[in-house]
């Protein structure tokens, strides 16, 4: 059975509004650190993504490969941008994150279609 990327973030998605509403101060928060985070600076808004796809496939967080594969998809990143970042998050974190590194590279192809 594959794992379908586009439901998983469906379902996060679906799943938080409760949380937004119940605790809004710290979804809020992590909106707000979010932004600030991600927002070009030294480094662009694709490359901090791309370290985020590493940390998000060597922690094994499918909601995390699914959301920043597909903002990666809307920032244009290319399949090899794609790969040299999980070559490294295998490197880093071996066997495990290479598992989630395939299913990664899943996470892309479903965004891109």
């Amino acid at each position: 059975m594959s794992k379908s990327y586009l439901e998983i973030t469906q379902r996060i998605s679906d799943n938080m509004k409760g949380l937004r509403t119940n605790i809004s101060g710290t979804m809020q928060g992590f909106s707000a650190m979010a932004k600030a985070a991600t927002e070009d600076g030294v480094l662009d808004k694709k490359t901090k993504e791309l370290i985020a796809l590493a940390i998000g496939v060597s922690t094994r967080c499918d909601g995390c490969i699914g959301f920043h594969v597909k903002a990666l998809v809307g920032l244009g990143a290319t399949k090899e941008e794609i790969e040299e970042t999980l070559a490294m998050a295998i490197y880093m974190g071996g066997g495990p994150s290479l598992m989630y590194a395939a299913d990664a590279m899943l996470a892309f192809e479903q965004f891109s279609e």
